[in-house]
């Protein structure tokens, strides 16, 4: 992938290519978003419930199995069975959605719980690819 090393404004008007110029660079979206490729794997966000902190239906998360996990961390976790995105309050134990009016989710003795990484990235994805990802 080539990348083009200018930093975009979103207001830039005007006719000449801020690229007519550059030099090219050899860089791949691992370097610029995996610190630990071996310990690291690739998600898509669904659902709404953790807008308020950036994640969006259908956003591509980067999760960190190296990253230390620490209070109110944004995680990826499996709960009875299900693929979950939250963030992880510590000292009560519980499951933290950003979607405002909604309760924790207190994690149970009995419940099946794995944590399986901490979110260091999302990307968005404003145009959506003609094929599903993971498919």
């Amino acid at each position: 992938m080539k990348v083009i090393p200018v930093k975009a404004q979103a207001g830039l008007v005007g006719f000449e290519s801020p690229a007519a110029e550059y030099i090219e660079m050899e860089l791949s979206l691992d370097e610029l978003l995996i610190d630990k490729p071996s310990a690291t794997w690739i998600g898509v966000a669904q659902g709404n419930s953790m807008e308020l902190d950036g994640i969006f239906d259908g956003d591509i998360l980067v999760i960190s199995r190296a990253q230390q996990v620490k209070h109110m961390s944004i995680i990826v976790a499996v709960l009875n069975g299900v693929f979950c995105c939250k963030k992880i309050d510590m000292e009560r134990r519980a499951l933290i959605s950003s979607q405002i009016g909604a309760k924790p989710y207190f994690i149970k003795e009995g419940d099946d719980f794995s944590l399986e990484g901490v979110v260091t990235r999302s990307v968005r994805i404003h145009t959506p690819l003609n094929k599903k990802i993971g498919a």
